[in-house]
């Protein structure tokens, strides 16, 4: 499992003193108000940042970080990831998972048939839905409800699945 979350990506700067536009990477971008800090990944090398500031402005969030004060110093991190510590997340529910641990898990009917693996998770209004790739073959779309998704192993790396009638294309 990784150790560090994705929780956002700075998309753009906003103004001149250094705040920055970020789409939030999370089911609740107010999660934000309750960070002291993030770490941002420049692919280099992870930086602490301390929030100064946090707004809402349509879908983004704006941020603003302790000692940096103006666009320059910013805007060279323009499309990085910001990240929190696994135990900065918020507390799940039970059935409920991070996006980044369900990536790559084994998908298996109940009867034990091999389907693929989970290669994305799209987000809609009602629910999830999982695309499992098989080795060979169409992508498989699956619903994330109970009546589908009936186990998820995270430490085998399995999830067992009930083939819904329509869900498999013969």
């Amino acid at each position: 499992m990784e150790e560090m979350l994705r929780v956002g990506v700075i998309s753009s700067t906003h103004g001149v003193r250094g705040e920055v536009k970020v789409y939030p990477t999370t089911d609740d971008p107010e999660r934000f108000l309750d960070l002291a800090q993030v770490t941002l990944d420049t692919g280099r090398e992870q930086i602490t940042l301390e929030i100064q500031n946090v707004k809402f402005f349509k879908n983004m969030v704006i941020l603003k970080f302790k000692g940096y004060d103006n666009i320059n110093d910013i805007e060279k991190y323009k499309g990085k990831d910001l990240l929190i510590h696994r135990d900065q997340a918020v507390k799940l529910k039970e059935d409920e998972y991070f996006v980044t641990d369900l990536m790559g898990l084994k998908v298996v009917a109940e009867e034990g048939t091999v389907l693929g693996i989970l290669k994305e998770v799209i987000p809609t209004g009602a629910n999830d839905v999982y695309v499992v790739q098989p080795e060979n073959g169409k992508e498989l779309l699956l619903p994330a409800i109970k009546d589908c998704i009936l186990n998820v192993d995270l430490e085998k790396g399995i999830m067992t699945i009930h083939l819904m009638d329509g869900l498999l294309e013969l």
